[in-house]
């Protein structure tokens, strides 16, 4: 088997498949255009590691030392961005999962390589942080953001649950932690469709979290990080009514990527989608006008959103993965209002057309992806390719937990 480096200058269709292909102009362009709103916003950024798991593109997102601080779900993510900490760019990692037992020794670990934070929800991580520090010997407080649940019901305490007050209250008198901040995230903007819902999504965050604020004792100077892919590109809107103890700090983690989950938000074009699985037609299925890819579940996910399928050929939009199972995947006309977004017009697709004529064995086929940070967990290399669809970097992400 040929090594993934040996494909570097190679064109994308010389590629095996199924691969993942990352447009480097893209990841590019989607980087400097946050890197520029937040700029021009005068806020803090923090990026989120969750997609694209790899050294390089963490380096981009931090824009070589521009901005510091990082957030990551695994540890494998921390032991990962480490020799940036090393190259002068990187000084803390937010780990993003409210605390438990058995992550303690290894994050107490990692405090020797760089300045670790932690997410808590509940007066519980209080005691397990205070009953590790008499046991583990740690005289040093650990900073921490309180998770603010805002609509998306995952982690986090509601900012109106009776339990908040006695929760921040616990942490300011605590001295195994040190408050940095609350922490929002608004997961279901991803179910927006307009700028409109993204900026409403955003101010019930914002204002979530200064609620949560109001809890503190002292005016003294906390972060409220807040955001999502989809409402970092409003949050301009808000800035101006941020009280003057609370500094604003962005995250975000798709947006080097997108994928037809954001462009269906209505706040990013399809050309800023710089992920797409290479794929080959296997068989044809003139019965039922279809065609078999080896690009399944696997290669894919089973994440869906308003443009119907699981993924869609780039040139031919009108055709999508209509079903997976595990390596195999069904392509098949599928028509949508939604796809006016991809230019079908009407969202109408052609009855007529046929498997046959626009498919044939051993074809490559480009398809964008609904969700790129579950897809980009099945590879093993990402191959980056030029403007021109040259192959010009292998990058190897961060696996496991």
């Amino acid at each position: 088997m040929s090594s993934p480096q040996s494909y570097i200058g190679k064109p994308l269709s010389d590629l095996p498949t199924p691969s993942l292909i990352l447009s480097k102009p893209t990841i590019e362009r989607n980087i400097a255009q946050l890197h520029q709103d937040v700029k021009n916003l005068g806020i803090a950024f923090r990026p989120h590691v969750k997609t694209l798991k790899s050294l390089e593109v963490t380096r981009l997102m931090l824009g070589n030392g521009l901005h510091r601080k990082l957030v990551a779900s695994t540890l494998a993510e921390i032991e990962g961005a480490l020799p940036l900490v090393k190259e002068g760019v990187l000084d803390e990692c937010l780990y993003s999962m409210p605390i438990y037992p058995s992550v303690l020794p290894r994050l107490a670990t990692l405090t020797q390589s760089v300045r670790i934070a932690l997410m808590l929800d509940n007066e519980a991580h209080i005691d397990l942080l205070e009953n590790f520090a008499s046991t583990a010997n740690i005289t040093k407080p650990w900073p921490i953001f309180i998770k603010i649940d805002v609509g998306t019901r995952r982690a986090g305490i509601d900012n109106s649950s009776s339990a908040l007050p006695g929760l921040v209250k616990r942490v300011e008198a605590s001295s195994a932690v040190e408050m940095e901040g609350f922490y929002c995230h608004a997961g279901h903007s991803y179910g927006c469709r307009t700028e409109e819902s993204v900026v409403s999504v955003l101010k019930d965050e914002f204002e979530g979290a200064i609620a949560a604020a109001k809890h503190l004792s002292s005016e003294r100077k906390v972060v409220l990080s807040i955001g999502s892919t989809p409402t970092a590109h409003v949050v301009k809107e808000l800035k101006e009514s941020l009280p003057s103890n609370l500094e604003l700090e962005l995250h975000a983690g798709n947006f080097p990527c997108h994928d037809l989950q954001q462009l269906m938000t209505g706040v990013i074009s399809p050309t800023a989608q710089s992920v797409r699985v290479l794929a080959e037609v296997c068989s044809i299925y003139p019965e039922r006008n279809e065609a078999l890819i080896n690009a399944g579940t696997i290669a894919l996910s089973k994440e869906t959103s308003d443009i119907p399928g699981y993924g869609r050929v780039t040139d031919r939009p009108q055709w999508a993965v209509v079903r997976t199972s595990q390596e195999h995947g069904i392509l098949g006309l599928s028509g949508s209002p939604a796809l006016e977004r991809l230019g079908v017009e009407g969202g109408k697709v052609d009855e007529g057309e046929r498997a046959e004529t626009q498919f044939k064995i051993g074809d490559r086929v480009l398809l964008w992806v609904q969700h790129a940070c579950i897809a980009a967990s099945a590879y093993g290399s990402y191959f980056v390719v030029d403007g021109d669809g040259v192959v010009s970097d292998v990058w190897v992400p961060w696996k496991g937990w």
